[in-house]
């Protein structure tokens, strides 16, 4: 694997599951790597645990509370203000099984794992731009479940039933929004892509109720395994020139025929929408 020394990487959910696995890759192979998540406590131990494992001095915790976009917006600014290049942001951060809203009152799950990372992807768009870097989106396969995106129902909690019906369209949200910031950033230099990671015994499944959650976690990967498919999005050299596509065990795959342009062009203009200040 190639050496990347002088490249700094962004990390969401990186204290945790595939983020941690991810983040301590990425750290083993001389990247500078930001770890942002909602608890200090958690994110620290994490910083400690990388920094025992490989050696490195060079990660850093940044404190991101995805539900609260007040928290997504000072959260981007602490990273600005440190002035250093950004090459790869990985939105891997995700919730699952739960049902609730937002500090802002949106539906959770899509408050999450979608419009916090709109609005922190791009807050940080310039810096991005000025790296020429990469926006690794982490989706599911999950995605195809939905029929597409009912704006109405995005501020009310989920349903019941572990909500994977919310959980699907906030996993099609992140390909549409991989796809529209390629037609976006055509020619800026800046990539996007969106992946299944496999289906991962992470902590993103810790909320599904008994008894189903162990119904779910059976005969899944590992974390490591999880996290090849985002290793080889944020770092490999043959993706430096395609954007927008989507990946499974580290290929491309074709995505949901419902991730269309007019689809991932209204999702953008509702999501600038919602995170404007």
């Amino acid at each position: 694997m190639a050496a990347l020394s002088g490249r700094t990487f962004l990390v969401t959910g990186g204290n945790t599951g595939i983020g941690l696995a991810t983040a301590q890759t990425l750290a083993a192979r001389g990247g500078r790597v930001h770890i942002a998540c909602r608890s200090e406590q958690k994110g620290m131990a994490a910083v400690a645990a990388i920094a025992a494992a490989t050696g490195s001095d060079q990660v850093a915790f940044l404190r991101l509370d995805l539900a609260d976009l007040g928290s997504v917006r000072a959260a981007a600014r602490t990273f600005l203000a440190l002035e250093e290049p950004l090459h790869v942001l990985i939105n891997n951060a995700g919730v699952a099984g739960q049902r609730g809203v937002t500090k802002d009152g949106f539906e959770l799950l899509f408050g999450v794992n979608h419009l916090g990372h709109f609005a922190f992807t791009t807050a940080l768009l310039d810096r991005l731009t000025s790296s020429q870097g990469r926006i690794v989106n982490v989706s599911s396969d999950a995605h195809f479940q939905a029929p597409g995106v009912d704006f109405d129902r995005l501020r009310r909690p989920a349903r019941p039933i572990a909500a994977m019906r919310e959980y699907a369209v906030s996993k099609l949200c992140n390909v549409l929004f991989t796809q529209e910031l390629a037609r976006r950033l055509a020619g800026t230099g800046v990539t996007a892509y969106a992946l299944h990671p496999g289906v991962v015994a992470s902590d993103i499944w810790r909320r599904v109720p008994w008894p189903i959650r162990p119904l779910i976690t059976r005969r899944m990967l590992t974390v490591d395994q999880g996290a090849q498919t985002s290793l080889y999005c944020a770092t490999a050299p043959e993706l430096a020139q395609v954007s927008g596509l989507y990946y499974e065990a580290c290929a491309e795959r074709e995505p949901s025929a419902v991730a269309t342009p007019e689809l991932g062009g209204r999702l953008w203009q509702r999501s600038e929408e919602w995170t404007s200040s």
